[in-house]
């Protein structure tokens, strides 16, 4: 199942998005060693994590978090914006339609095989979900070697200006045509959306 939450308060109070902050600070903290803070030692939580961000959490079948990601609005603060503006060689998107994928993350714990299958779901439901919030940009900041495999999912993603310290800014644009694109290469994975606000409702 494929879970998306609205806010850093509900996320806090679901079990399954506790479990992805748990995991973005074994991912890019204990892992990667990045430079940040865990709040109570345990959750990786930054200030973007605020009440207009997005997550998306694909889980198993006993709920348990498998990958996710955080998807920022661009005409707000971001990453790009606030952290790496020097990226972009020309305009950076800001439209009101377009959000900043952040916090990519697959849990440790999977094998080689379900590692794949999980990032294949989730790039498969960033793409149904901006489908369906209208939601015609992405952007975000990568890796080389990442963002190279990124332009391999087949989608219409190209680099917003040169590599700087080993980092590359990156545009998608998603359309109807976009889930075709992933199919081709093998990497679409049709899932069920749950938005926990509108279930709720």
């Amino acid at each position: 199942m494929v879970i998306i939450g609205n806010g850093i308060d509900d996320a806090l109070d679901t079990r399954v998005f506790r479990e992805m902050f748990e995991e973005r600070k074994r991912v890019f903290i204990d892992l990667l060693g990045w430079e940040i803070p865990a709040l109570a030692g345990r959750y990786e939580i930054d200030q973007f994590d605020d009440d207009e961000a997005v997550y998306i959490v694909i889980t198993d079948s006993a709920g348990n978090h498998c990958g996710s990601a955080r998807l920022l609005r661009a005409d707000r603060p971001h990453i790009l914006d606030t952290i790496f503006p020097d990226l972009c060689a020309g305009e950076m998107p800001r439209a009101a339609d377009t959000r900043e994928i952040t916090r990519f993350c697959l849990a440790r714990r999977l094998r080689a095989a379900e590692r794949l299958s999980v990032r294949n779901r989730l790039v498969s439901a960033l793409v149904e979900h901006a489908l369906g919030a209208g939601i015609s940009t992405y952007t975000g900041v990568a890796e080389l070697p990442w963002f190279q495999q990124i332009l391999a999912f087949g989608w219409d993603c190209f680099p917003l200006g040169h590599a700087l310290d080993g980092l590359v800014a990156m545009r998608i644009n998603i359309t109807a045509e976009t889930p075709d694109r992933l199919r081709r290469v093998g990497v679409y994975a049709p899932t069920l959306l749950v938005d926990l606000d509108r279930a709720a409702a």
